[in-house]
């Protein structure tokens, strides 16, 4: 399986992003898909998670009410939609996808398939 992850960028605070992950060699709706963002300095830390298609989706509160996952399945990709972006959210955003029955979901090593990142930078 192939991720691809585009849609960084560089914003103003309070300005909006859409990440893709495209996925390829399998469907993206039978997995996890797990968004993890790296800042500098910093460890890499978890986005979202959402459940495979139709299951349940998770946020971080760093995010939440901000951010919001969605998938299309006909395209076999799954988005990112980030609004009202804050300097925080400066950081390396990568895809990710697991089993569709995994535990700790939060735990970049449940995830056995990564895209390469795609750098979102906030700044005034």
């Amino acid at each position: 399986v192939q991720l691809q992850a585009s849609g960084g960028g560089s914003v103003q605070p309070g300005d909006s992003l859409r990440l893709s992950c495209a996925a390829s060699g399998s469907t993206l709706s039978s997995y996890t898909v797990a968004w993890f963002r790296q800042a500098p300095g910093k460890e890499r830390e978890g986005v979202s998670v959402s459940r495979r298609s139709g299951g349940r989706t998770y946020y971080s509160d760093s995010v939440k009410g901000r951010f919001t996952v969605s998938r299309d399945n006909a395209k076999n990709t799954a988005y990112l939609q980030m609004n009202n972006l804050k300097a925080d959210d400066t950081a390396v955003y990568y895809c990710a996808i697991g089993s569709p029955i995994l535990s700790a979901q939060w735990d970049s090593g449940m995830y056995y398939h990564w895209g390469k990142g795609t750098l979102v930078t906030v700044s005034s």
